[in-house]
């Protein structure tokens, strides 16, 4: 059957939408990430302790978990190129909020940008699955997860340099740029769609809608939020497994993001820069993990990246635990687990769903709750570290916490393929 010429399967790739895309994820992790490689320095000058820095990583991460809906009634209100435009808009806004003066300030600052990225976080994937063709999707979406993990690594790379020439607060500021960039781009977008003259999203902006399906069905790469959610999703065993597999995931990731540079300069005597350096490269090899793990799933039985990540996560948190010296090498193989470990999980969650709604209630369900509870963990990590003034007992409970995770995990895979998946 021929395609037609206006179908999305008959053109190509719509690389201006794409190109924005790839900008805007640039600023939808890094604004998280970059406080941790100068955590000592704010500390210091804004006298907290450990715990309380930690709530700098936990208040954008406990977002995600609480706003999602909100942020899906944005999109069907505003239309996607407009509520990607407000997303960049309020991380920008909560750039500057966080740069002001005291504790309270910051706080708030990493609030909305987390309330904002949250919107991000849904919108992105609607772009993505209106305006690019069928057979692109896993490409660019796999792009898009990749460069979520660069705008990661620049922040964590560069910001502790920039701290030692400017200051902390300045650094932190210098990250507003790329998102002044990325509401250029979607600016343009906007008035291009709006005006009728963008022949992928054009119509549908101009109507006021975004997607021809509902946005509240989408976050991250999957189906996810609805208000209709089945109740034979409570009753499946592989449901709780789930949660429990992306609880541990994202407790996991965030604690070890939020506290590497100061894991890295406590035990190996680094400076600020070189922490960072280090650190990094738990981002930038995630870049490599966001494509290896699609392929695995799709040419290996699922339990074959299952495995991958947990060995991933293991080496990882026993390797800081037993042999932080060579941290480095221990970071470079955990950004696998951390960068896999989604597709892993809503992988298996996808299989198991026995229809659309089903799918939309156990994603809400497995990310509201994953979500929730990996915000405790940066202060509880850090209440450890300050409590005992050492890493010694943090670290032994995330090697124990990544053991039960493993094995919720592998559970899941299993419950799955019994599933008939």
């Amino acid at each position: 059957m021929t395609a037609h010429p206006g179908s999305s399967s008959a053109r190509g790739i719509p690389w201006l939408v794409v190109s924005g895309v790839l900008v805007a994820a640039l600023s939808l992790r890094g604004p998280i990430v970059a406080p941790t490689p100068v955590m000592r320095d704010i500390e210091q000058d804004l006298d907290i302790g450990a715990a309380a820095a930690g709530l700098l990583t936990t208040v954008p991460v406990l977002m995600f978990a609480l706003l999602t809906p909100l942020a899906a009634l944005v999109i069907r209100r505003a239309g996607a190129e407009l509520a990607l435009l407000l997303s960049l808009s309020g991380v920008l806004l909560g750039t500057f909020v966080r740069a002001l003066p005291g504790f309270g300030w910051m706080l708030a600052g990493m609030l909305v940008i987390g309330a904002s990225i949250t919107i991000g976080n849904v919108v992105v994937p609607v772009v993505i699955r209106r305006d690019v063709p069928p057979a692109r999707v896993g490409f660019v979406t796999a792009a898009y997860a990749a460069t979520l993990n660069a705008g990661s690594l620049i922040t964590s790379l560069l910001t502790a340099p920039l701290a030692a020439v400017i200051g902390w607060e300045a650094a932190l500021l210098v990250w507003s740029s790329i998102t002044i960039v990325g509401i250029v781009l979607w600016g343009a977008q906007l008035r291009r769609t709006r005006a009728g003259g963008d022949r992928y999203s054009g119509e549908a902006a101009h109507r006021g809608a975004s997607v021809d399906f509902d946005p509240a069905t989408v976050t991250g790469p999957l189906p996810v939020v609805t208000g209709r959610s089945q109740r034979s999703i409570f009753a499946r065993p592989v449901t709780w497994l789930l949660v429990g597999a992306f609880a541990g995931q994202t407790t996991i990731y965030y604690a070890l993001s939020t506290w590497l540079p100061t894991i890295a300069a406590d035990e190996l005597g680094t400076d600020a820069s070189a922490s960072g350096a280090l650190a990094s490269l738990y981002q930038g090899v995630g870049i490599f993990g966001a494509l290896l793990i699609p392929v695995l799933t799709r040419f290996t039985p699922r339990v074959v990246p299952a495995l991958v990540i947990c060995g991933s996560w293991l080496v990882l948190t026993f390797g800081l635990l037993l042999a932080p010296q060579l941290l480095w090498l221990w970071v470079s193989i955990g950004a696998i687990g951390h960068s896999g470990g989604f597709v892993v999980i809503f992988t298996a969650l996808v299989a198991v769903a026995r229809n659309d709604a089903e799918a939309a209630g156990m994603s809400a369900l497995v990310q509201g709750g994953g979500y929730a509870v990996g915000a405790l963990g940066p202060p509880f990590l850090g209440a450890l570290h300050e409590a005992t003034g050492g890493w010694t007992l943090g670290l032994m409970i995330i090697a124990g916490l990544s053991v039960v995770y493993c094995v919720v995990l592998l559970a899941a895979i299993a419950a799955s393929r019994r599933a008939g998946a």
